[in-house]
């Protein structure tokens, strides 16, 4: 019998969950909430490996999985004009009044806009 999964802290769900080529397409590719975390805190927020799983509350291997499948969905959704949705996962949302918001700014931010 398998682990169950642990479910991922995420900061904060995006902005925006679709985004689509001039082009239009047929296909989608998906990704989870918590890939696009893994996208946001390594490739946005400039973290490493290691402090995005410290983060997100997932061992390290986890992860940089994670954000492999995630750079692989998007460069495939890229390369062939796919459209990209952003959905599901295993995650949780940051508790910021528990003062263990996985990135304060972040949720500040987010409190300005709604």
């Amino acid at each position: 019998m398998p682990r169950p999964r642990k479910c991922r802290r995420v900061c904060g769900l995006p902005k925006t969950n679709e985004f689509s080529p001039v082009t239009g397409s047929n296909e989608t590719v998906v990704i989870t909430v918590d890939e696009y975390e893994t996208l946001r805190l390594i490739d946005k927020e400039g973290l490493s490996r290691e402090e995005c799983a410290e983060y997100m509350q997932i061992a390290r291997t986890t992860a940089q999985h994670i954000y492999n499948d995630a750079r692989k969905k998007i460069a495939t959704a890229l390369v062939l004009g796919y459209n990209i949705k952003i959905d599901g996962g295993d995650f949780r949302l940051c508790d910021e009044e528990s003062g263990k918001c996985c990135c304060k700014k972040r949720c500040k931010k987010n409190q300005l806009i709604n």
